[in-house]
């Protein structure tokens, strides 16, 4: 249980300024309009390196896989066709990671990670032609944005959620500071009535930003809520799926889920929003715990939505995954796996 609840918390600019007032309603999507079953193929890999692979990214040659629960090191990089560096070693020490949230691309041979125990951003030099990863700078991130567990870069900025529930998120810029804040939680309670931080871990999301098209995107781990900043048109959408926004209770402060488990992970492409969805019901989850038994643990659904919210397709998967990277032209999903001895596989859509 202790796993879970930790997996459970790892969970630009003026034009994202919510004004909505309290007892909004948001749209709903129900069905989708197209649905399909596919199945994994399992990628070969020194798959005794992983403990949890949680995120994938593949650009061109590399693909990088970041594990959760590591005991030595966060990130895995691999090459075709033969060659493995492991990089962001675990440890308390200047030039170690203390945790690891996610990471993101910077160009074809850089990442960002984040490490939200540190409240440190790294950027890593992937070298396939050393096979090597070299740690070129540490972004440290002011103490007000808390315990940052979520990123984006953008041309001129990051992207940061604010987790003590007063805003929606941050721009931060490359020196770690919050330039401004903006949004708020699209709830449609009363936010008055709500404590502020309690709200925000409930509604920690993962988020993707494409710079192509200029759209920013989120889903809840919690409920079944998204949204949809297009940055370039000054718009933003909100849409609630039939299990509706994260359901909790507040208990001295702290927000526990009585809801689903929602997303899992996204990615916007030029022209679509991919997302993985678990929909599993936290009671369900509790009575298998209590008849001794281990509950599936990742999401059998991609969800596919176009860049304003319309519902495209749903995938229903074979197996359970967690972290996904797209592929429009190969028509390739590449996901992980914690639940299989072969964790990354690749499904065609």
């Amino acid at each position: 249980m202790k796993r879970f609840a930790y997996v459970l918390l790892i969970g630009i600019s003026a034009i994202i300024s919510c004004t909505d007032s309290p007892g909004t309603y948001y749209p709903r999507y129900s069905t989708f309009p197209n649905e399909k079953a596919i199945s994994a193929r399992v990628i070969e890999l020194d798959t005794a390196l992983f403990r949890y692979p949680f995120r994938v990214v593949v650009k061109d040659s590399i693909a990088i896989v970041m594990d959760l629960h590591n005991a030595d090191n966060y990130f895995h990089a691999f090459t075709y066709p033969n060659w493995t560096y492991s990089f962001g070693k675990r440890g308390e020490g200047p030039e170690e990671m203390l945790s690891a949230e996610t990471f993101q691309f910077n160009s074809l041979d850089s990442i960002y990670a984040l490490d939200a125990n540190k409240m440190q951003i790294s950027r890593w030099a992937i070298s396939a032609k050393d096979h090597s990863a070299t740690r070129q700078e540490v972004i440290r991130l002011d103490k007000n944005l808390i315990r940052s567990l979520d990123f984006c870069a953008t041309d001129s900025c990051f992207l940061i959620p604010d987790y003590l529930g007063e805003h929606r998120y941050w721009q931060v810029n490359y020196s770690g500071k919050p330039i401004r804040s903006i949004g708020k939680i699209p709830t449609e309670k009363d936010l008055a009535s709500e404590i502020r931080p309690a709200l925000a871990q409930a509604w920690r999301s993962f988020i993707d930003y494409n710079p192509h098209n200029g759209i920013l995107a989120m889903v809840t781990q919690l409920g079944e809520s998204i949204e949809i900043y297009n940055t370039k048109e000054n718009t933003h959408t909100v849409l609630y799926g039939p299990n509706g926004e994260p359901r909790f209770k507040s208990i001295k402060g702290e927000g526990f889920p009585t809801g689903i488990m929602g997303f899992s992970d996204i990615v916007i492409t030029d022209k679509y929003i991919y997302s993985v969805f678990q929909g599993i019901r936290f009671k369900d989850k509790l009575a298998s715990y209590q008849r001794g038994e281990k509950p599936e643990d990742g999401g059998r659904y991609i969800y596919v939505f176009d860049l304003k919210g319309n519902p495209i397709q749903k995938y229903t998967l074979d197996k359970p995954i967690y972290g996904i990277d797209i592929n429009e032209k190969t028509k390739t999903v590449i996901a992980t796996c914690v639940e299989s001895d072969e964790p990354i596989m690749e499904f065609k859509i």
